[in-house]
């Protein structure tokens, strides 16, 4: 985003101009490090025509990869640790990187370095690529001056949230293809099967069933009407994804989200685990307790508990000790809850966390582990209901047909 400022720089006189930021709480930190103290920061509004083309660009752009970030992260590493110059290091990596997109943001970042930025300040001008976390983590290695060591950590990190997405897409393979599987068949009867037998029915002249009335009149329905049913499919997703998009959407979202059954509780171990292990490496890094919660919170996909995330912050300002307003939010468990203890009275809290993300991680295991067989009874159940009734459906009218046929005989 672009802002336009006002300030006055240490002689007094008066500094304007436009500055690209992420925020304008970023705008104003880059003022303050040039010397200028801002007195106005105000966004620039893009032209709507601008703004389109734009959006448009967004939508068929190639994006940069979790693969591609740890990739970076890595290399970064190795090079800042062998005392490449920065800038040298980063058109270098633009140069050779596969990623056009990846390649095109080194280029900016360079350029921002160059006229004087921070590496941090230039990465927030990304935040399609660069997360709040990722920045906050080369914000603390510039300051340490161990750039180095903030690349591993944020390559670790990487490597621990891409292996657990891994895990979820192959736990959740099966239950899909099953599912899709399950709707494609009830396609193909509804379209192909049932109405056969509805000819055959109506020219028989019998009297149907109230279960074969219902399957006809959802198999007419969907003949006639399966042109509506897809358009309104389209809008509700439209519509639901507007909604979840919204913040108070996207909080009610994800609070229900993880009361699902099988798939919540999962998902808030997920969470919780990597909650855990990115707060441990904000302290280790010596961030403040305060700014660490805020940067986790704000690097969590989950707002509802990102909102309790939040709120630990809030009591730790107010003067609460980490393990009571831990407590308090009532995600914790009491195991949870007393190695918090230990580590606030040893002075080894990010040792205690990273030990809690190894708990949650070993429950995340059993749990994926465990989800496709979790899952697979209640889709045999679903299937056979749906077997059952399709089938007393079509053929209940063929027995009465046939008694009928008996006793007339």
């Amino acid at each position: 985003m672009q802002f336009s400022y006002r300030g006055k720089d240490s002689r007094g006189a008066v500094q304007q101009g436009l500055l690209t930021a992420a925020s304008a709480e970023a705008a104003a930190s880059e003022l303050m490090r040039r010397g200028i103290t801002p007195l106005a920061i105000r966004e620039q509004q893009e032209k709507k025509g601008a703004s389109l083309g734009k959006l448009n660009l967004n939508i068929f752009a190639d994006k940069v990869t979790l693969d591609e970030l740890i990739v970076f992260c890595r290399q970064m590493h190795a090079l800042t640790k062998a005392g490449i110059p920065l800038i040298r290091t980063l058109r270098g990596l633009a140069e050779t990187t596969r990623s056009p997109a990846l390649a095109e943001v080194l280029e900016d970042v360079c350029n921002r370095l160059e006229g004087g930025t921070t590496m941090a300040t230039a990465m927030q001008a990304h935040p399609e690529v660069f997360s709040d976390l990722f920045v906050a983590m080369i914000h603390v290695g510039e300051n340490t001056g161990l750039l180095d060591d903030a690349f591993k950590r944020l390559s670790e990190i990487l490597e621990l949230e891409r292996d657990t997405k891994r895990r979820v897409k192959q736990a959740l393979r099966y239950p899909i293809f099953v599912i899709v599987a399950l709707l494609a068949a009830l396609m193909v009867v509804n379209f192909l099967v049932i109405p056969k037998f509805a000819n055959v029915f109506e020219r028989m002249g019998a009297d149907l069933p109230l279960l074969t009335q219902v399957l006809v009149g959802t198999s007419n329905f969907l003949l006639n009407y399966w042109y509506v049913m897809l358009f309104a499919t389209a809008a509700t997703a439209v519509l639901l994804r507007q909604w979840v998009q919204t913040e108070k959407g996207r909080l009610v979202w994800d609070r229900y989200k993880l009361k699902l059954p099988v798939i919540g509780p999962l998902l808030q171990l997920i969470t919780l685990s990597r909650f855990a292990r990115n707060f441990a490496t904000m302290l280790r890094a010596g961030m403040p307790v305060t700014s660490a919660l805020s940067v986790v919170a704000d690097a969590t996909d989950n707002a509802w508990l990102a909102s309790h995330f939040k709120d630990m912050r809030q009591g730790i300002e107010r003067g609460d000790s980490l393990l009571r307003t831990a407590r308090s939010s009532g995600m914790f468990n009491p195991l949870i809850l007393q190695m918090i203890a230990v580590g606030e009275e040893t002075g080894s809290v990010d040792d205690m966390l990273n030990n809690v993300a190894d708990f949650y991680d070993e429950d995340v295991d059993y749990g994926l582990k465990r989800l496709a067989e979790s899952i697979e009874p209640i889709l045999i159940v679903v299937m056979g209901v749906l077997v059952l009734i399709l089938a007393l459906g079509v053929f209940l009218p063929i027995w009465d047909l046939g008694s009928a046929a008996m006793g007339r005989g």
